[in-house]
């Protein structure tokens, strides 16, 4: 893994500490490695980045986008993001907060196939 600088950990513990409701749910699956014996990290910072969820043992990031992940400066630096990742080896998975209301097994199958990949 990547030396983190204090910076990057000290703004990893402050988004921890201002979850969402949509990554409060996916830790309530992902946490004490309740799904499947994977343990997850959140706000996990890597490089120059900060993954919402992270699965070394499987090189998985799991991001959750709001609405400001439409607009397309975000959208494109959430592709380059993705690009740096994959570079790297980690798949990325990545969903709307609504989709993650809306179909929550869909989600949480995807994610198991991905752990199973």
């Amino acid at each position: 893994m990547l030396k983190q600088s204090p910076k990057q950990t000290a703004v990893a513990r402050k988004l921890r500490k201002s979850d969402t409701w949509t990554e409060q749910l996916l830790w309530r699956w992902l946490r004490d490695r309740r799904f499947s014996a994977y343990r997850f990290r959140r706000q996990h910072p890597m490089g120059p980045h900060t993954l919402d969820f992270f699965c070394n043992e499987a090189k998985l990031s799991i991001e959750l986008d709001g609405s400001q992940h439409g607009h397309p400066e975000h959208a494109q630096a959430d592709a380059e993001r993705d690009r740096w990742l994959e570079a790297r080896g980690i798949k990325v998975l990545r969903y709307w907060n609504g989709r993650l209301r809306r179909e929550q097994q869909v989600v949480r199958d995807a994610i198991w196939q991905a752990l199973q990949e």
